[in-house]
This record gives structure tokens, sequence and C-alpha cells, in this order.
């Protein structure tokens, strides 16, 4: 007690000693600006970077204001931003924009050609199969029955169960056939989502919500490592989730357990494991999250957005995975992107829970609104029928057997192609691809001139960054006959020419993704990217575009 006492008892007559003589007001004045500078304190300590992030963001923020410096920053924007419009220009030449409603109604001739016109914009670099990723299917019956299924079903909304409840049937279907893939039992559920990033969202969402509702948690936080899909960043920033990222194990490129066992705290709403990763599509041991999850008591989401609908069917394709689902007691719910390896059209993914009760979390009911109750189960209200019909189209039309078939193709050629790179020389490929994602570093010279060479010969392949790297995520187009060679050649040649002289440096646009993972200042690497996305939606100047 005496160790108690003695400071406080220092501390009781140092404060005595401090306000003696003052007035009233002053030692009223001196408290509450003791408090509010103890709370600035505590809010700067505890604020969701780091004090070296927060630090370094106010130093570049004040220097930033130096005339000199500032003016050479908005010049460098400035031309990145032009540079960013001129290659829209030239990706659109010949075709012009619409920027007002046409007096008189366009015919359906009109108006196909001019969606002929758009869509013939880079039509040759996806048909051709020399895109990672983006799109994994060219099947132009598969192509036809949709359409024909979207027409019948374009107007319907599930947001009406009474008025379309055929709609909202086959959404139960699309989930429960999902569900039973993961190996999910009676109790799983979960809804139909328009991607990846919504399911994310609506599992952190749920989970934030449980945890205020079961913990009290008020402050929630989630564990994920540094790998996972970028839409867990969107969804904290949505949510007001704080992430606390992991680092990877550098040979195996799977979560540091270790380091998310030190990560979990009170606050920890959720953990995350991918199966497998976006950036080197390995797997992270989830069955050790999942115990973690089952120790803690704390909720395991599983991101198997990217190639959920590959593991399901690798087993009976002859390409045993580990198990990532709901096989394991600690994962509780899971993501899986039915528009990529389902090989529906884009906008459509289905979000899993183990029990009814986290799924509860994530809708959103409003019941004092003066329209009356309103509940939705996602973000949106409204939702398109049409994405949903054509998802449960695209299931029954490969059946269990399609996608087997196609799985096999898929994970044969990825296997392939990497056998092929760990041929050669001067590259190495990060940790052990789980299933069609193929990631590639150097050690010998600048990898973005790898990206750069293949670009040249038509090849559209992922950047990477912390290391620089670049991955192929291979799909249902690159099984063609002769595809995945000419990959391979590709990259042997352009190699071979790389090593004559690997000390020099990236060129061209590659040259970009180099400079900004060196640029100390994110800042000025997130006003890029917002110039990015400005240019999407930019329209030349009218006399930049073709006249009729």
């Amino acid at each position: 007690m005496d160790l108690i006492k003695s400071p406080a008892s220092w501390l009781k007559t140092y404060v005595n000693a401090a306000f003696q003589g003052k007035e009233p007001w002053q030692i009223v004045s001196i408290t509450t600006s003791s408090v509010l500078l103890m709370v600035w304190i505590y809010d700067f300590l505890d604020g969701d970077e780091s004090l070296v992030n927060r630090g370094k963001k106010t130093a570049f923020k004040l220097v930033k204001h130096i005339p000199q410096l500032r003016a050479k920053v908005d010049q460098v924007l400035d031309e990145t931003r032009r540079n960013f419009e001129d290659d829209v220009t030239k990706r659109t030449s010949g075709v012009p924009y619409l920027v007002q409603l046409p007096t008189t109604a366009m015919s359906r001739e009109e108006i196909f050609k001019a969606l002929s016109q758009n869509l013939a914009l880079g039509e040759d670099g996806w048909k051709s199969g020399l895109a990672s990723g983006a799109v994994y299917i060219h099947n132009p019956a598969l192509q036809q029955l949709v359409a024909d299924v979207f027409q019948i079903s374009s107007y319907t909304n599930p947001l009406h169960p009474d008025l379309f409840p055929g709609v909202c049937k086959m959404e139960a279907e699309v989930v429960r056939m999902v569900c039973t893939l993961f190996h999910g039992d009676e109790q799983s559920c979960g809804t139909m989502t328009t991607g990846g990033t919504e399911s994310i969202m609506m599992a952190c969402k749920a989970y934030r919500d449980y945890a205020r509702e079961a913990r009290g948690i008020r402050r929630p936080e989630m564990v994920l490592p540094a790998t996972a899909h970028s839409g867990f960043d969107k969804a904290g920033l949505y949510l007001n989730i704080r992430l606390r990222h992991v680092p990877i194990d550098p040979t195996t490129c799977q979560v540091d357990l270790q380091a998310m066992r030190r990560a979990i705290n009170r606050n920890t709403v959720m953990l995350v494991g991918s199966a497998p990763n976006f950036p080197y599509g390995t797997t992270d041991n989830i069955f050790e999250i999942a115990n973690l999850g089952t120790k803690h008591n704390i909720p395991v989401h599983v991101d198997s957005c990217l190639g959920g609908l590959l593991t399901v069917f690798m087993d009976r394709a002859g390409y045993p995975p580990p198990v990532t689902d709901f096989r394991l007691q600690g994962v509780t719910s899971i993501s899986a992107d039915t528009h990529k390896y389902g090989f529906a059209p884009k906008g459509t993914s289905v979000i899993m829970y183990r029990a009814p009760k986290y799924r509860h979390h994530q809708y959103t009911v409003t019941t004092d609104w003066v329209g009356g109750v309103y509940g939705s189960p996602t973000v949106n209200g409204s939702r398109s029928g049409g994405n949903i019909a054509t998802c449960w189209a695209a299931l029954l039309y490969h059946g269990l057997e399609g996608y087997v078939s196609a799985t096999k193709d898929i994970i044969y050629t990825a296997r392939f192609i990497e056998k092929g790179l760990r041929r050669m020389k001067g590259i190495y490929i990060f940790g052990q691809p789980a299933t069609s994602v193929i990631a590639l570093g150097s050690d010998d010279f600048d990898i973005y001139r790898l990206a750069d060479a293949l670009h040249k010969l038509g090849w559209n392949l992922n950047t990477l960054q912390y290391p620089p790297g670049l991955h192929l995520c291979v799909t249902l187009m690159h099984t063609k006959p002769g595809l995945a060679q000419k990959f391979l050649d590709d990259t042997k040649d352009s190699l071979a020419e790389i090593l004559k002289d690997p000390a020099v440096p990236v060129q061209g646009r590659m040259a970009l993704y180099g400079t900004a993972q060196k640029l100390p200042d994110r800042s000025i690497v997130g006003d890029i990217t917002r110039f990015f996305i400005d240019s999407i939606y930019y329209i030349p100047p009218s006399d930049a575009q073709p006249q009729d």
C-alpha cells in the first residue's frame, strides 16, 4: 500500500502547492485546459494510424506549403492528369461522345450502331485472351442464354417480393446452391450482392453490429493480412472499423499467425483470411485462423471472392486444396464471386454465414420512417432482378460437371504456366499459388520492365507493389490451345532481352508504378489515383472528337 500512497501523497502535495494563491476562475481554467489536453493526447496516441505514419503525413503536409515545392508538385500532378486524359482521347479515337439527349428518339438501328462502336473499343485486348482476369469466359452460347434471360427479367426488382416472388425464389436458390458447395449445413444462409466488395462490406457490417449488441464493443477493429483485398479498407472507411493489418511470411506469402495473435484485443470484432488472396494467389492458413477465432470467440471471415468457385470443385478435378470452408468450425462467413469463376455476368457475388444470427446484423432495418417500416438485406434497396436471374441461369447452364471440367482446365493451365516460369532465370514466384494466380518478382532487374515488355506484346497483367511484382490470373480464356505456351515464350524472349542489361530502368507507362511505390508522400499517390479515376469520366473537348 505504501507504494500507492506515497506517489498519491506527493501528487496531492504538488497539486495543492501549484494552486496555492490562485483565484477560483484560474483553478477552473487550468483544470479544464489540463483535462482537454489529456483528452487530445489520448486521442492522438489512440488514433487509427501509427504515430510514425501520422507524423509523416503531418510533415509532408507542412513541407508542401513551401511555395517552390508546392509549385513543382502541382506541375507534376497537372502533367499526370493531362497524360491520363490524352490516353482516354487516344483509346476512344474515332468514336464521337454524346453530351446531351438527342432531340428526337433514336431508332433501334442507330442505338445499336452507337453501342457497337463503343463496345468495339479495346475489344481485341480481352477477346484475344491476353488479359489477366477481367473476363473469365467467352462463350457465345452462354452469352445468348443470359441475354435472353435478362430480356425477360431486366425490369424485375426483389425489393417487391409480393410482385416478384419468382425472382426472390431464384436468389434463395443461388444462395443455397453456393452454400452447399462450401459445405454449409441447413443453418447456413446468406444473400446475393453486386460483387466481392459489397460481400466483404456486408460481412464487416454484420460483425460490427453483432459485436456491438453481443459484446458491447463501440470501437470495432478487424485483424487481417496485409494481402487481404482492398475491399476491407473500403469497408473500414465506410463503417468506421479500424483495420489492424498483419504482415505475411515473406517466403510462403501467408499471414504471420504469431503477429495475428498479437494483434487481437478486446475490440476485435472479426478475423480475416484469404483463400486465395488477390496479389499472390496464396491461401492463408485458414485452419489456424479458424482456431484463433474459436479460442477468442471472434467471428472469422474467409474471403474466397477470387478463387472460391474453383476451390469448391478442385477436389473433384483432381487438385485437392486445403479445407477453407464451413467444415472448419471457426469459419463463420465466406464471400465468393459468382461473376468470376461462376461465369455469371458482372454484378453478382454471394456472402454466406454459418448461422442466421450473423445475417440478421447484415440487414438494415428502419422501423420509424414515415414511409413505413423499411428493411433491405444489402447496400442497395432496389436491385436488378435481371442480375439474379442471369446468375441463376449461368449456374444451371454449367452444372456440377461443367464447373469441374472448367476447373480442371484452368488449374492445369495455371500449373503448366507456373512450372514453366520456375525454370526461367531472373525471376521468382511469390509463395505457392493455390488456384489460378501466379505472381512474379525479380531480384535481378526492375520487374516492371517485364510487365512493359509483355504489354507491348499485347499482354495485360496486374502490377503489384511492396515488393514490386506482377501477376497473371488464369481464366478459361487462357485454356485455349497454345495460349499458355505463348505466354511462356513471350516471357522467355522478353527476359532474354532484359537480362542483356538488367540495370536499365523501366521507361514509359510502367515507370509510373515504380515511381509511385517509391514516393514517401502517399498523399501524392492518392492524388494521382484520383486523377486516374477522373479520367474514366473525362470527355475530350469537341475539337478533339470526330465530326459527323
